[in-house]
């Protein structure tokens, strides 16, 4: 496959903030985009990286009144703190789901499946086990990935039911550019924000690691 086809693969950090003016989410997931440093100020739940200002939480979206002496505030509020949709429902194929990385081995990811949706508003009363196998980690250059170089254990991951598998997993994917890693924390312990779709920054460190991230939707 050529060089040029697999960049037209990857989204730069540009690509996730763009400059132009966009509406506030009602809802996020860490990592989305909220709105711009010159439209609104960041508060509880959100960071600025690159201009923009970025969910550090999955939850609900409000945004202050505007004013004459200040931007609006925007604030994310965790999932935990309001009221939450839980379902008893299973994970059926086709499904979205966001789940935590649990384990990993040089062919698979393990995760628990903890929401359905792309926001991960259903959230499932108890998790469901999946498998991300390392030829639907990515659609591209299957051969050449690396499963540690994907995720990490304790990454939150976005992705799509593909099969039923067994008794035991469920099969997900995150081939898709708006699957893949939408929180992780590096291994010193700091959140990190995507700069690409296969790194992330800390958000105040400065060090980069090596993820399949996901492209806010």
């Amino acid at each position: 496959m050529s060089t040029s086809h697999i960049q037209s693969q990857a989204f730069s950090h540009d690509n996730i903030t763009s400059t132009t003016t966009m509406s506030v989410p009602k809802f996020a997931l860490p990592g989305d985009s909220l709105a711009q440093t010159s439209t609104h100020t960041p508060s509880t739940g959100s960071h600025v990286f690159a201009s923009a200002i970025h969910a550090s939480l999955a939850g609900p979206v409000t945004s202050s009144a505007p004013s004459k002496k200040a931007t609006p505030a925007i604030s994310v509020a965790s999932s935990s703190s309001t009221s939450t949709s839980y379902t008893a429902a299973l994970p059926s194929v086709g499904d979205i789901i966001l789940g935590r990385i649990t384990r990993t081995n040089p062919r698979q990811a393990t995760l628990d499946i903890l929401a359905l949706g792309p926001t991960g508003t259903l959230v499932l009363r108890e998790p469901f086990s999946a498998i991300i196998r390392q030829q639907d980690i990515r659609a591209t250059e299957i051969d050449k990935v690396k499963v540690n170089e994907s995720f990490r254990v304790g990454d939150i991951v976005r992705g799509v039911v593909i099969s039923l598998g067994d008794e035991r997993s469920y099969f997900a994917s995150t081939a898709k550019n708006e699957f893949g890693v939408v929180l992780a924390v590096s291994e010193g312990g700091e959140q990190m924000v995507p700069v690409s779709w296969r790194e992330m920054r800390e958000v105040q460190g400065g060090k980069t690691e090596l993820r399949k991230v996901a492209k806010p939707v």
